[in-house]
């Protein structure tokens, strides 16, 4: 049987995304969402530009269809520079902003909505179907992502929701993003892609966290800090190359439903690294959730070209 890498690479993303979630819980305290998020990129954008340098100096064409960085049309930077603020910029913001709010664990779950409303943002822009598998799977992962918040929809001074509502509010954009990158990265080389898609989010919250200010809050970051950040941003220039790998080679549907080993990835760390407690209703919710990304993509027909 052939080895797939790209669904490797997807599988290898949802691992790193859920660990991503636990170290940024670690350091959200000392680190503001937004200068977290433009350190992280910083990072990681620096593990891919001399990858983006090369590909000036790539030929007009690779032999296989795809231009060189060198000829991407005006029109496409500028698309490309939009959704590279919304994946690699506003998504983990509004993320880090969810995590200052509630568990690992909890964020990881509402975050597993990801690939379903990538399914059905690829149905509504006629990029898959959607059929009568697929809607099934979406309620029951509604159900499982229900099921996690049922303790505080009990409780009789539940709090605010801001937690919540930012990390759905991130799987929303990202979803967007994965949906209407694909053209893009079958068009032009991938490296080329993610390193520019950074660069613009760098200098996107590179102005942005000027609200926190970011520089002195940088320079009073400890050693434990920066490790953690680092780590972060090292394996997120990693984690989006395979990432965008995966989505170049296959569906947003075959690709995104990795992403369901990311809540249970983010509940065994934040068990081991943030003594959070696996209640039975995340463990219950993590099974609903698994089940329905199963049930809404088995036997999913590959991507419309």
């Amino acid at each position: 049987m052939k080895l797939n890498l790209a669904l490797l690479a997807a599988a290898a993303t949802g691992v790193q995304v859920g660990a991503a979630i636990v170290a940024s819980r670690l350091v959200v305290a000392e680190v503001p969402p937004l200068t977290l998020a433009l350190l992280r990129y910083a990072i990681a954008l620096a593990c891919l530009l001399p990858f983006l340098l090369k590909s000036f100096r790539a030929p007009a064409h690779d032999g296989q269809g795809r231009a060189a960085i060198k000829t991407i049309a005006t029109k496409d930077w500028l698309v490309m520079a939009a959704l590279g603020t919304g994946q690699f910029a506003v998504l983990i913001a509004l993320l880090n902003h969810g995590l200052q709010h509630i568990t690992a664990a909890q964020a990881a779950l509402i975050f597993s909505l990801f690939p379903l409303l990538t399914l059905l943002l690829s149905g509504v822009l006629g990029r898959e179907d959607i059929s009568a598998r697929l809607l099934a799977g979406v309620l029951l992962s509604i159900t499982g992502v229900a099921l996690s918040l049922w303790p505080k929809l009990q409780a009789p001074h539940p709090g605010p929701w801001w937690g919540e509502a930012a990390v759905l509010a991130s799987a929303g954009v990202g979803a967007l993003c994965s949906v209407l990158y694909r053209p893009y990265l079958q068009r032009y080389p991938t490296l080329a892609v993610s390193s520019f898609a950074m660069l613009v989010s760098v200098l996107f919250l590179a102005l942005l966290a000027l609200s926190e200010n970011w520089p002195a809050r940088v320079l009073a970051l400890d050693l434990h800090s920066w490790t953690v950040v680092a780590l972060i941003g090292g394996s997120s220039g990693i984690g989006y190359f395979w990432w965008l790998y995966a989505l170049k080679h296959e569906s947003p549907t075959r690709v995104t439903v990795f992403l369901a080993l990311n809540p249970l990835t983010a509940a065994l760390l934040g068990v081991l690294f943030l003594d959070e407690a696996l209640s039975r209703w995340s463990a219950a919710a993590i099974l609903l959730i698994a089940s329905g990304l199963w049930l809404a993509t088995r036997g999913a027909p590959a991507a419309k070209r």
